[in-house]
């Protein structure tokens, strides 16, 4: 039986830089920075953590009923939203009698993080605990537990995010949730292709969110490579750079609409590319021991076998580019050595580590530059490392067209994502 074709049709994104796919895009044009020192109120200035927020945007103008915004931390609500953009996007009715796509045949992959507490909502249950300036343990299942909102937990299930889209879009097909850090969004898509390639759905929403601006990550930055202080925030990150130090801890989502070929065409809907292939490695890493970059070699090479690609037809990569030490010469030398002088564009200098969020939203960078023909410049980056031999397009746009494009994510236990996509 010949292999279902799957394509993009829509895409939707809430970012540091931008909560629509214009702003965003042209942000992206433009050098944009969304890094900054994080709005803690219970922070000095002088101590405030930096970070990237995603601006002011309105759950409520989504979520129905608006009741349920109660059991939706800001992970969940940043997922669910991009979900509901990409359908606008798409052209895709999830509802009514003009519905788009049977919801039997309508599922949702989406990757997620670790969900941080929300500090404000404990609060209360610790006071209860305290007795004499002393904090009773003896208290916390009488007294304490009685603070705490019952459905608390709802909040902060990786699973939710899925899960309330699938709700919120009546998506009755597959479900599912992946957390795989920053590569979750690229896994998603991934599974979300081969779900449609089986047969077992015609649509999909795929993505990831993720929130590592929340003070729980923040109070373990180094375990999550965060750049020193700097006077000015919005000069980190800085890929492939030779002054990089670090990553920013930020947030965002992203999500696509994905459709067999065959079903995306007899709606009549855009279609912005073609997923051709993709490539999934692992190589193992341990606390002594460090990827040395051959398991991303490997999934660029099977991305491309898959999609029937030569490394000559690449015209742009985006890369994980996550501005530190190692990662970044590691992906360096594996992208050198298996696509050559491929144009390379990073994204995460302009607002850096969403966790679970960050593939997506960085591959809706790189489908916006497939589709306007123009490749955005990599910011903060402004000499290209001794040690990370690859064309990094920095300074100002590159008027190019690619047709082919190649998306890349690692996370720090060694795994290693590709995935192709064609115009």
């Amino acid at each position: 039986m010949k292999q279902r074709e799957v394509v993009l049709t829509g895409l939707g994104v809430l970012t540091p830089i931008g909560i629509d796919k214009d702003t965003f895009w042209n942000a992206l044009l433009n050098k944009e920075s969304g890094v900054g020192f994080l709005n803690i109120e219970t922070t000095s200035d002088a101590l405030r953590p930096m970070g990237s927020e995603v601006p002011d945007f309105r759950a409520k103008d989504y979520v129905k009923p608006r009741k349920n915004i109660k059991i939706m931390s800001r992970d969940i609500q940043l997922a669910f939203v991009s979900a509901c953009l990409a359908c606008q996007d798409a052209n895709l009715i999830t509802e009514g009698d003009h519905r788009s796509v049977n919801p039997e045949r309508f599922g949702v992959v989406f990757g997620s993080d670790l969900i941080g507490a929300e500090i404000d909502m404990l609060l209360g249950a610790f006071r209860a605990g305290i007795t004499d300036g002393q904090y009773d343990f003896a208290k916390w299942g009488t007294d304490a537990m009685q603070e705490i909102f019952p459905l608390w937990m709802l909040k902060f299930l990786p699973n939710m995010p899925a899960c309330q889209i699938s709700i919120g879009l009546d998506a009755q097909g597959p479900s599912n949730s992946i957390t795989l850090g920053r590569a979750s969004s690229l896994a998603a898509i991934i599974e979300a292709v081969r779900t449609i390639e089986r047969g077992s759905a015609d649509v999909m929403i795929a993505g990831g969110c993720g929130n590592r601006a929340n003070q729980d990550f923040q109070t373990r930055a180094k375990s999550h490579q965060v750049a020193p202080r700097r006077a000015d925030p919005s000069s980190l990150p800085r890929p492939f750079d030779a002054d990089r130090c670090g990553s920013i801890l930020g947030e965002g989502s992203g999500a696509f609409v994905l459709e067999s070929r065959e079903f995306a065409e007899a709606r009549g809907a855009r279609i912005y590319a073609t997923v051709k292939g993709f490539g999934q490695t692992s190589e193992p890493a341990f606390y002594h021991r460090k990827p040395t970059g051959e398991g991303i070699q490997r999934s660029i090479r099977l991305a491309l076998e898959r999609a029937s690609l030569r490394p000559a037809d690449i015209g742009l990569l985006n890369p994980d580019g996550f501005g530190t030490e190692h990662e970044d010469r590691i992906e360096a030398e594996a992208i050198r050595a298996v696509l050559g002088d491929v144009p390379v564009s990073a994204t995460k200098g302009n607002f850096g580590n969403l966790g679970s969020g960050t593939g997506a939203v960085e591959l809706a960078s790189a489908v916006l530059a497939m589709q306007n023909g123009v490749i955005p410049p990599t910011r903060n980056h402004e000499k290209t490392a001794a040690d990370c031999p690859i064309n990094v397009v920095h300074g100002k746009p590159l008027s190019a067209k690619p047709s082919a494009i190649v998306k890349l994510n690692q996370n720090l236990r060694g795994g290693a994502f590709a995935v192709a996509l064609v115009k």
